[in-house]
């Protein structure tokens, strides 16, 4: 058999995060960091490997999740009907995206597992139907609660508008719409931004569940909020394509009081964002969920912006580009 692999880039929410759960629209850009998948011959059954754990897979009885970081891997074969005892593989992964930290680490790991085993499988899945394919296993076999703005950019890359419109729901119905994927690299140019991880972990669908439940729930505050948010990313289009970097700071300003006001931030978020603000940073938010994870600041000083957060007690930076989304290699 051929060796295959298969990489993808984490992401950072720029404007309309969290709308991507409430069909919203959302503008996010890929980072540089990647995961990947490795799919070579090995001996019989399938051996499990990443940097921390190994496990030979032997039967379907051994596909249920456990708890550990190879269950990414067990939930994309649990949802393949791949039954271990007749293959006879190895599957490796790797990262380079922070687990945790609030840019999609993990489901870029799983896109990178989906798309090595669509080229293993042959299925040829299309771009669209490999990112809903990503976030049918993470938010049906693992339990996730998540939008659709990290499996999209895992597969698609870049810098993107994308719109979500119909797809608030979060089950995937048949008959609901693709999301909107509107590349923005290469068409205008890029913002120039930085990444401040704060160094706390969290695990994102435990920080989405409670704004979801009171958005279900009609709470007129959540409601009245989200809406708002939604119409940012629309705006931010037109900032970036006009290069009005000092209108899309301020809608990533309003984007993240916004947020932080029904209880999504958190005090080092906010520690962060203070000091890049200070530091002459024209826009600084959440790049993902809050409770820790990573903020994100668009700058014209990157130097001043970095040296105030790293102060401020900023654990890594991060400089993110529109990136390749799911690169899939054979040789």
């Amino acid at each position: 058999m051929n060796v295959i692999r298969a990489h993808a880039p984490g992401r950072c929410g720029i404007v309309g995060n969290p709308t991507d759960m409430y069909g919203g629209s959302v503008i996010s850009c890929s980072t540089r960091e990647r995961a990947e998948c490795i799919i070579r011959t090995g001996s019989k059954g399938i051996l499990l490997v990443n940097d921390e754990l190994t496990q030979l897979l032997s039967g379907a009885d051994q596909l249920g999740l456990c708890g550990d970081k190879l269950d990414i891997a067990r939930s994309a074969l649990q949802f393949f009907n791949i039954d271990p005892s007749q293959h006879s593989i190895q599957m490796e992964t790797h990262t380079t995206i922070p687990m945790r930290a609030g840019l999609a680490g993990s489901t870029a790991l799983l896109a990178s597992i989906v798309g090595a085993l669509n080229q293993y499988l042959s299925l040829k899945q299309n771009c669209y139907l490999l990112a809903e394919t990503t976030r049918r296993i993470e938010s049906g076999i693992m339990g996730i609660v998540c939008g659709h703005q990290d499996q999209h950019m895992a597969v698609f890359g870049g810098l993107n508008f994308m719109n979500f419109a119909g797809k608030e729901s979060l089950k995937q119905l048949d008959d609901e719409p693709l999301a909107t994927i509107e590349p923005l690299a290469g068409r205008c140019a890029a913002p120039e931004l930085i990444l401040a991880h704060t160094g706390i972990q969290h695990h994102s669908g435990t920080v989405h569940k409670s704004p979801r439940e009171r958005w279900l729930a009609g709470d007129t505050d959540v409601r009245t909020a989200y809406a708002r948010i939604a119409q940012l990313a629309p705006a931010g289009k037109r900032a970036i394509v006009e290069g009005n970097w000092k209108y899309l700071g301020e809608l990533m300003n309003e984007n993240h009081e916004i947020v932080a006001k029904l209880g999504g931030s958190g005090e080092a978020n906010d520690r962060l964002i203070d000091a890049a603000r200070a530091a002459g940073a024209l826009g600084a938010k959440l790049a993902g969920a809050g409770g820790g994870g990573t903020i994100i600041a668009l700058v014209d000083d990157i130097q001043a912006v970095s040296s105030a957060l790293l102060a401020a007690g900023a654990d890594q930076l991060f400089t993110p580009q529109p990136q390749p989304g799911l690169t899939v290699e054979v040789s």
